[in-house]
């Protein structure tokens, strides 16, 4: 028999990960990304790891490969290309996608009573 609280648990996490993909609008870059607001915990520990290291653009960085998307659901970027985002994207613009990820996350997680 299946724990009823752990199935309540995965039923709730199930619906926030099948939410619709938000957007952000990059005119820097002639493009759209598009993001789910919800993130496994396995992909949030990911980022906590080099949050906790001190390494905060490290974090920032795994935030954008493991977020962004195309439309059509495919990621934008791969692991491979973490040096390159480091050493040859606008610092700026990739803040701002990663902020506006994280405060969509935010109100995704507020509106489903989390």
């Amino acid at each position: 028999m299946q724990n009823k609280v752990l199935k309540k648990a995965t039923d709730h996490f199930k619906v926030a990960l099948a939410s619709e993909m938000k957007s952000i609008e990059v005119p820097e870059w002639e493009t759209t990304v598009y993001y789910k607001p919800a993130l496994t915990l396995a992909q949030q520990t990911k980022v906590l790891e080099y949050h906790n290291k001190g390494k905060l653009v490290d974090a920032l960085v795994e935030t954008l490969i493991i977020r962004a998307r195309h439309e059509d659901g495919k990621p934008m970027f791969q692991s491979g290309e973490r040096q390159i985002i480091i050493n040859e994207v606008d610092p700026d613009v990739l803040t701002r996608i990663v902020t506006e990820m994280n405060a969509g996350a935010n109100q995704a997680e507020a509106q489903l009573g989390n």
